[in-house]
């Protein structure tokens, strides 16, 4: 078969084959995440070594349990460490163990959006209700009676869009960790379901509900941390014909090889995941059941697939998923994004509704400014981050196509201070 007719055949082959749509190939050949010595990456050894030393004084001031740390350049691993306890019984932490990335799933769910978005399948403009009819005619809360949750609404001057639950600015809540507390108990009276539980709840009947509930504001009109990115995840199985874990499993995951990343782990990974801990009175335990299911994503229903929350990784699955983007949407030959797509991803969506002069807000990535840059310690224009629930955080720079990641797993005051410590230093061993 001739050069030009094979990608032909293979993009005619992957429309026909459903079970196992693949991605295209790309003109680009990066090559996956692989270790690299940081002297050949343009990174000081010794100044990695200040980053171990910070960790390791973290551990002794008591402010962590344990961390898995990753920084990784020009798509070469330069530092990968892990340190402490994984649970309250002492076992150690090691480089591939699995955390809860909470809040870390919405840069993925927005991705897989993006691909749908790629092949023509809506428009960022496009009314949810389009989709999702039951979105229709939307209400604006008015007035809650606190005695008995009954409220009264108003219409809204308009329909939610795509875009505006990618940017949190649909007026949509956020259940029981929104900062209205009137929406809190319309939530929980609702019964609605907005992070980790091993119920058998799916994420169509969370949206059923979420789409009878009033909003905060007009949609567009101010930026309102939200489930917005729970609806996409819905929305994509209704585009793409397939559970949303499957969508991603077989368009995201398996192709970067992120074997580690999903929402729920097979009893031969369980081992592997980090118990949340707290501190009390100066010793680490692992955290009770709260309003989320400490078990989850190694017990229950295994049937709510959350993409504003609900994924689990590892440090090295998460890097390749971000080295994709330094890439320009490309790793190991696969397209995944085009380079004009995360673009517009890593533009300023919502004005000056969201992170003032420092940062503004993409589709769902914050995204440094110039001004931000001048502040110190914060990366180069362009540098994206966010983090989770569980105390996780990233951010990739692609100036200096640097990625740093740091997993832990604590809720509740720590005196924790190694997110902020962490990206200085990183900055600071750049040595090119």
């Amino acid at each position: 078969m001739s050069k030009i007719i094979l990608p032909f055949f293979l993009f005619f082959l992957c429309l026909t084959v459903v079970e196992s749509p693949c991605q295209t190939t790309s003109l680009q050949q990066s090559s996956p995440l692989t270790q690299g010595s940081p002297s050949s990456q343009g990174v000081s050894p010794e100044r990695l070594a200040r980053i171990d030393d910070m960790f390791n004084q973290a551990l002794e001031e008591n402010t962590i349990p344990g961390a898995v740390a990753l920084i990784a350049r020009n798509g070469k691993i330069v530092f990968h460490e892990a340190y402490g306890q994984a649970n309250e019984s002492g076992k150690s932490l090691e480089k591939d163990a699995i955390f809860r990335i909470a809040s870390q799933t919405k840069a993925i769910t927005s991705t897989a959006v993006m691909m749908l978005w790629e092949e023509g399948k809506f428009q960022l403009d496009d009314p949810i209700s389009n989709y999702i009819p039951e979105f229709k005619d939307p209400q604006v809360l008015v007035n809650f009676r606190y005695a008995d949750t009954s409220y009264t609404s108003r219409p809204a001057d308009k329909e939610i869009t795509i875009r505006h639950l990618l940017t949190h600015t649909s007026g949509l809540g956020y259940g029981v960790i929104d900062g209205d507390e009137r929406m809190k108990m319309l939530y929980q009276k609702a019964g609605t379901t907005d992070l980790f539980t091993t119920e058998n709840v799916t994420i169509k009947e969370v949206v059923m509900k979420l789409a009878e509930l009033p909003l905060h504001h007009d949609p567009g009109s101010k930026y309102t941390y939200s489930m917005g990115l729970d609806v996409l995840g819905y929305f994509i199985e209704i585009m793409s014909g397939m559970s949303f874990e499957a969508f991603l499993e077989q368009r995201l995951f398996k192709p970067l090889g992120m074997e580690d990343t999903g929402f729920y782990l097979p009893s031969s990974k369980s081992d592997r995941l980090v118990a949340i801990q707290r501190k009390v009175n100066g010793e680490w335990e692992d955290y009770p059941n709260t309003f989320y299911e400490v078990d989850y994503p190694i017990k229950g229903a295994r049937s709510f697939f959350s993409g504003g929350a609900g994924l689990s990784s590892t440090a090295k699955d998460y890097a390749t998923f971000l080295q994709m983007y330094l890439n320009g949407g490309e790793l190991n030959g696969k397209r995944f994004l085009s380079r004009t797509t995360i673009a517009t991803m890593m533009a300023d969506q919502t004005l000056d509704l969201y992170g003032g002069a420092d940062q503004h807000y993409g589709l769902a990535f914050g995204v440094l400014t110039e001004r931000g840059q001048a502040k110190g310690g914060l990366g180069s224009p362009g540098t994206f981050v966010w983090g989770g629930y569980f105390n996780t955080q990233y951010f990739a720079d692609p100036q200096e196509n640097i990625i740093g990641i740091v997993m832990k797993q604590t809720q509740g005051p720590t005196g924790d201070q190694t997110a902020w410590k962490f990206k200085r230093m990183v900055g600071a061993a750049v040595d090119d």
